[in-house]
């Protein structure tokens, strides 16, 4: 399992003594601090009316950054979240820093954007921010359904960095962009989720978030796709955007391990559930559900959602907006500094799946262009890592079952196997028969009304939902009957 990066002693580094948190000098910048006071009482609003409902009176148990050492940042306390010292914080500057890829590799890195690729910035920072608030706005009700208070604490703890992740690149957005920045930081306050007239850019943020398995699922697979974009943006020779990336990369670790322990305390209580009642065989539907637990194959259905409609999030795997974005140093690969190549790429290849003649085949493309293949590929490693815990889980408690990641080409929307139908095993199959076989791979309104019907709220000290098992250790290693949230 993971282990949560709950720290230590905190080294105060961050001015909380202004409006605006910062470790940005922001009193020594007139024009960018009126500019952000201005946007902030609009952020507020945006939180009141499209942030956690109903919950403007609890107080809960957060973290709040006070340094960027990543060795003791943090404070917890009890805080209401509209409280919240949300701010402006980058890592700390590199002296020396030189671009680590692209044409550029090897010069020294830009601390303003370069005229000759102000657009293509702008959109990368902008994309980025609007998944920041659409994923709070998905899960907007979640609280009114909390498993315990433990998990409703992490949910606003994800919220609230969110929202934090969302400043950092409005400030990128106000500080570099000029006018254009300031009416691209307005529209990311006005865009909502699944709105018929704006919603967000990216389709997996417009989905729903109906339940606290969907928020498991979303924390562990979307949050990992944050994860792979931030590390490649931390790479960026805009060094601004590779300070931004970094800090965040800190406080997104929470997030997949909040994903990654629920799904785990799910599938833990369930093979517990099923070992109890002398029930050995998973796909016995029927009689698991009737312990009133959430059953492994249904589980598995939602990992098969979760996982397409995330890969669809790297865009297409071969594009030459990637190969642009690498070329001109701005957006690197996951763990570019640890990659034993050129760093240029003018002359390498890289394998790409695709579908020739009704089979998936993997054929040659440049290495530029198939940047977003090479990401989409270390996602999938890095995903594949966390679903062999859970099985481990499960093998632990002698369940006979394996939770597995579909075929990468299974139910995709956007990339090279958007036009095609392929099983979760990687079949290349007809349309009419992936329609036909479309409710054994993905949950259907019967499912959804199973899990629905076992959400129901569990907010006593120290209690949990029937359905999803105690976590191992508290949160920054507090007591069993710790009250994360107070509710008046």
């Amino acid at each position: 399992m993971l282990k949560d990066d709950v720290l230590g002693e905190a080294v105060v580094e961050i001015n909380y003594d202004e409006l605006i948190p910062n470790n940005v000098d922001l009193a020594n910048d007139a024009r960018l601090k009126k500019a952000l006071e201005r946007w902030q009482p609009k952020y507020l609003d945006w939180w009141n009316e499209a942030g956690p409902e109903e919950t403007r009176d609890m107080d809960v148990y957060l973290r709040t950054a006070v340094g960027v050492d990543p060795k003791g940042w943090a404070r917890f306390g009890h805080v209401k979240m509209p409280d919240y010292r949300w701010g402006i914080l980058l890592a700390p500057k590199e002296e020396g820093r030189v671009i680590p890829f692209g044409k550029h590799k090897g010069e020294p890195v830009w601390q303003e954007v370069p005229g000759e690729y102000r657009a293509l910035l702008r959109r990368l920072i902008v994309v980025q921010g609007d998944t920041e608030p659409a994923s709070v706005e998905q899960q907007r009700y979640l609280s009114k359904t909390a498993p315990s208070l433990y998990d409703m604490r992490n949910l606003f703890q994800v919220n609230v960095e969110e929202g934090r992740h969302l400043w950092a690149m409005v400030y990128l957005l106000v500080k570099y962009f000029g006018r254009d920045g300031r009416e691209e930081a307005e529209e990311l306050l006005e865009r909502r989720s699944a709105h018929e007239d704006k919603p967000r850019i990216l389709g997996a943020f417009n989905e729903e978030t109906p339940d606290w398995l969907a928020f498991f699922m979303f924390t562990f697979f979307t949050d990992r796709d944050g994860k792979m974009q931030l590390a490649s943006l931390a790479q960026s020779g805009f060094d601004p955007l590779s300070r931004s990336c970094r800090f965040m990369l800190t406080e997104e670790a929470h997030h997949m391990f909040v994903g990654e322990t629920g799904v785990g305390r799910v599938i833990l209580r369930t093979c517990e559930a099923m070992k109890n009642a002398g029930i050995t065989d998973a796909n016995d539907i029927e009689a698991v559900r009737a312990l009133d637990v959430i059953d492994l194959p249904t589980l598995q259905k939602r990992v098969n959602f979760h996982y397409g409609v995330t890969l669809d999030l790297f865009g297409s795997e071969v594009s030459t907006n990637g190969a642009t974005a690498f070329n001109a140093g701005i957006k690197g690969r996951y763990r570019e500094n640890k990659l034993e190549d050129d760093h240029v790429l003018t002359n390498d290849t890289y394998k790409v799946s695709r579908v020739v003649n009704s089979k998936i085949v993997e054929e040659e493309e440049p290495a530029l262009n198939a940047i977003n293949g090479r990401l989409l590929d270390d996602y999938i490693k890095d995903a594949g890592a966390g679903v062999g815990r859970w099985n481990t889980l499960i093998k632990k408690i002698g369940i006979n079952f394996e939770i597995t990641l579909p075929n990468k080409g299974f139910n995709r929307k956007i990339g090279e196997f958007s036009d095609d139908f392929i099983t979760p095993e990687g079949d290349v199959i007809n349309e009419e028969l992936w329609t036909a076989r479309q409710d054994e791979w993905l949950c259907t309104e019967n499912d959804a009304r199973y899990i629905q019907s076992l959400m129901k709220p569990c907010l006593e000290k120290g209690k949990y939902a029937g359905w999803i098992a105690a976590p191992r250790v508290g949160i920054n290693k507090q007591h069993s009957d710790f009250e994360y949230v107070k509710i008046d």
